[in-house]
């Protein structure tokens, strides 16, 4: 989300929280809301910030947002992730059918060829890198630090608190307008998403891409739409 917060930098006052890495106790969602709340609260405004989140960075606005409404602005959930099995299971097909028999066999081999789980996780996300999108620019790769058993403790929580029915369903306590952003060519199934989380936030809008995937500002077609329609959709909707 670098270039995003950069590009955001230019109208307003940005803060790009780095979420808290594996440790010493397992990571849950609660822990990850804890902490962007103590951000939040340190950050000296004196109004609820907008969120904007990109994939698992979505959910975490929404559950921010549910657990403590009164701290949260707008939210933009640009390539949201998936509540409901149905559309998990969706997205693992696209993922399928996208992937040829270089990527699977390269895939394969991770394991055996690199043994430190943090770098396996930094290669299958480059390596997946295409099968997510439609037509990249040329961008670098500016993630820090990969962290294998953060992503999955945290995944695990999430998808635990989905099956306990938690999920989507506390997000009816969100006061805020929501924004999703997505591309028709992200294998994450934006409409099923949508369809998802309706029913809990009425106030939710929705805008869709063609010729664009789960990261929109490295996308050659929208890029430069999806900063004019995140901008001009923050700006109004602070001024509210």
């Amino acid at each position: 989300m670098a270039p995003v917060a950069r590009r955001l930098a230019d109208c307003f006052s940005v803060l790009e929280p780095l979420q808290r890495g594996s440790g010493s106790e397992p990571l849950t969602v609660a822990r990850h809301i804890r902490d962007l709340y103590e951000v939040v609260g340190r950050s000296g405004q004196r109004v609820a910030p907008a969120l904007v989140g990109s994939s698992w960075g979505a959910m975490l606005a929404l559950a921010f947002a549910c657990a403590h409404p009164d701290s949260a602005g707008p939210l933009v959930l640009i390539g949201c992730g998936t509540f409901d099995r149905e559309s998990r299971d969706r997205f693992r097909l696209s993922i399928e059918q996208r992937m040829d028999e270089s990527v699977r066999h390269r895939l394969e081999r991770l394991e055996n060829e690199v043994e430190d789980p943090d770098e396996r996780l930094r290669a299958m996300a480059q390596l997946l890198l295409p099968v997510y999108s439609y037509e990249l620019i040329a961008a670098g790769d500016e993630t820090e630090n990969y962290d294998s058993r953060a992503h999955r403790e945290t995944w695990e929580d999430m998808l635990r608190l989905q099956d306990q029915g938690v999920y989507p369903a506390a997000f009816s306590a969100i006061n805020a307008p929501v924004l999703m952003l997505h591309g028709t060519e992200d294998p994450h199934p934006g409409q099923m998403i949508r369809a998802s989380l309706a029913p809990y936030i009425r106030q939710l809008e929705y805008l869709e891409w063609e010729r664009c995937g789960h990261y929109p500002w490295l996308e050659r077609a929208v890029r430069e739409r999806f900063f004019a329609v995140l901008r001009n959709w923050l700006e109004r909707r602070l001024r509210q």
